[in-house]
């Protein structure tokens, strides 16, 4: 009878251990995923690029520090330093994740003429920019088939604050297909079967500690 009984227990004890291992799997499969900037690419009307939820630093993961991979210029650091001490929230990988969305969607954006999407992804001079070459492409009967091929690299060159607005400038070194049709279909310029290397500055834009999360492209350059 004793036999059965420690039985018993031990068959309960293991099942609760079940239990348990059960439920903490389920609660990390609810928290343990966030990252933030993991979702695929947001509609215009619902989803936004996010501020970091975290304070992480200005550390470089891992994979950013092999040579030439560094995501941060020496010359960037003390302006990060000054983001990070006017929201402590700021997080430096989560930040570039979202640029690199950001690259691609305004990219996107630009090339189909979406100028719905634009008008919450960039500030009004670079909207206004934007759309005089949309309306200038649409008037000449041109029609882009651009594909972004890869991101190869993405570092922030400058940061500063001022005024509680904090101003990121970050590279983008990338590989895009690029053609131009006419109206009639044939191509005007550019080739889908050879990738050209790009290499861009953008600048994004944020009012720290403000109830909007998002950073807006407020500058366009190419190096």
């Amino acid at each position: 009878m004793r036999q059965r009984s420690g039985g018993l227990v031990l068959f309960y004890v293991i099942l609760f251990a079940m239990v348990a291992a059960f439920l903490a799997l389920r609660l990390y499969a609810v928290l343990g995923k966030r990252t933030g900037h993991e979702q695929p690419l947001p509609k215009p009307a619902e989803e936004r690029m996010p501020a970091p939820p975290m304070p992480r630093g200005i550390e470089s993961p891992p994979e950013a520090r092999e040579p030439g991979g560094r995501n941060v210029d020496v010359g960037a650091e003390t302006g990060l330093r000054a983001v990070i001490s006017a929201d402590p929230a700021f997080d430096l990988p989560q930040f570039l994740e979202g640029a690199k969305a950001a690259y691609r969607m305004i990219l996107e954006a630009f090339w189909k003429g979406d100028e719905e999407t634009l008008d919450w992804l960039v500030e009004d001079d670079v909207r206004r920019a934007f759309g005089e070459a949309i309306a200038e492409r649409k008037a000449a009967g041109h029609v882009l088939e651009n594909r972004l091929i890869a991101i190869e690299r993405v570092q922030v060159i400058e940061a500063s604050v001022e005024n509680k607005v904090a101003r990121i400038a970050v590279r983008f070194d990338a590989d895009i297909a690029a053609v131009t049709r006419d109206q009639e279909g044939n191509v005007v310029a550019g080739s889908l079967t050879d990738a050209v290397e790009t290499h861009d500055i953008w600048t994004f834009q944020r009012t720290l500690r403000s109830s909007d999360p998002n950073w807006k492209l407020v500058d366009t350059d190419e190096v």
